[in-house]
């Protein structure tokens, strides 16, 4: 029997470390920038060459990611990620940090996708609203403790001293699914359910005219050929119901992320946050969330995802257009902004990600989930280079045109709620 308390418990430890370390470059910034003497494009890189990596890892990982254990390919993807996140901070140029957060972005794109399938595999649909949003905390709780200690720790220490620290944690975290975590081989179980059950059907057809069929043991040879490594990819791409998900992926994605690199940076060049200062976004904001999301869940499990997710989502719209249009050197009003989108923008993520986590069969999830992460990855590539090439600075230095990734990001998250309606849930 699967402690499942305790599993969502080191799930949500493991996504902590792994948000905190791809969050934390966006809050530093404009420290980054001035240690590297980049540009603001150039910044966006940084954060973009995380995505991209994780985009290409997902993609491997699609292929081969069902035939293990998830507890070996969790503890396996989770040491990968804890070395390239101590690489990062002893990167002494701007290509070598890019090339860092590149590795890093490999086991960690993956490493998320893993947590999101294990969640998928273990909880029934019907409570899995309220686990994802237990799960989806890590992000609240790497906002109000992960990050404002890391802008924190940068101020006091350097900018590389918190890769360190989260480095550091993520190491004895490992020492804690390494004990803790069971084996979890249900997904394999169910795919050698089906295989015993086709190999049934297959003895029993009638044998048909003109058609001469290979024996079933050569059949499951070649499925663990080059048939198999493409059959995932297959699967995935003629089903109507998973490229909907993936759709809503990609929509969603970018109707989230897109302002989200320059919030930091916006803050303070423009409203007039201090360095220290601007940790207070997180940690409001985080600390809103923590307590909302699990509520978020619950009221999926109680009322509907779909219902849940749409009205979340128009009050994403207004909060939105409130953060990127905004006027004011006053610090309360500003927060007023960032918090209200992090707690509408956060809370529709809990039932749209256990929506695209029902759109697919325990057997074959893990794959469909690293796929839907390469999507993610790729909308998030593409969201911080379309910031990279809008944002400019003007005489003055402040950032100009962040109103219009807002009208973007509006635009999108629209599309999203549309996508989502043509979801329907199988497991």
């Amino acid at each position: 029997m699967i402690n499942e308390k305790r599993l969502l418990f080191i799930l949500a430890t493991v996504q902590f470390c792994h948000i905190i370390d791809f969050m934390i470059i966006m809050p530093l910034g404009k420290t980054i920038m001035e240690t590297f003497a980049i540009s603001p494009g150039q910044f966006s890189w940084v954060v973009s060459a995380y995505a991209g990596a994780a985009l290409t890892g997902n993609l491997i990982s699609t292929a081969f990611i069902d035939r293990f254990d998830r507890r070996t390919a969790l503890l396996f993807l989770f040491c990968g990620f804890t070395l390239g996140t101590l690489a990062c901070a002893f990167a002494p140029s701007y290509l070598l940090l890019l090339v860092f957060r590149s590795l890093t972005g490999i086991f960690g794109g993956t490493l998320g996708a893993l947590v999101l399938a294990i969640v998928g595999d273990v909880i029934p649909l019907e409570r899995r609203a309220s686990a994802m949003g237990w799960v989806m905390t890590a992000f609240s709780a790497a906002s109000v403790v992960g990050v404002p200690a890391g802008i924190w720790i940068a101020a006091e220490y350097g900018w590389n001293s918190p890769f360190i620290a989260t480095a550091a944690l993520s190491g004895i975290f490992v020492l804690l699914a390494w004990f803790f975590v069971p084996s979890l081989r249900g997904h394999l179980e169910e795919e050698a359910r089906t295989q015993d059950a086709g190999k049934g059907t297959a003895a029993h057809e009638p044998a048909r005219a003109n058609v001469a069929l290979p024996p079933t043991g050569e059949v499951l040879t070649r499925k663990h050929g080059l048939a198999r490594v493409v059959d995932p990819f297959v699967r995935i791409f003629s089903d109507s119901n998973q490229r909907a998900a993936l759709l809503f992926t990609m929509t969603l994605m970018l109707g989230h992320f897109t302002i989200i690199p320059f919030i930091a940076p916006y803050m303070q060049i423009n409203v007039g946050f201090g360095d220290k200062q601007v940790s207070l976004i997180y940690l409001i904001g985080g600390g809103l969330t923590v307590v909302l999301l699990p509520l978020f869940g619950r009221l999926a499990d109680r009322y509907g995802r779909m219902q849940v997710f749409t009205t979340a989502s128009v009050f994403a719209l207004f909060s939105i257009y409130a953060l990127t249009n905004l006027q004011t050197e006053s610090i309360g009003l500003a927060l007023l902004a960032t918090s209200s989108f992090f707690v509408v923008a956060s809370g529709r993520n809990v039932p749209a990600t256990t929506m695209i986590t029902s759109v697919v069969r325990p057997e074959n999830r893990g794959g469909f989930m690293s796929i839907r992460q390469s999507v993610n990855e790729m909308a998030l590539f593409a969201s911080t280079l379309i910031a990279g090439f809008i944002i400019t600075e003007d005489a003055n230095g402040k950032l100009e045109h962040y109103e219009i990734l807002g009208y973007f990001t509006i635009v999108m998250s629209i599309v999203a709620v549309w996508a989502a309606s043509r979801l329907r849930a199988v497991a």
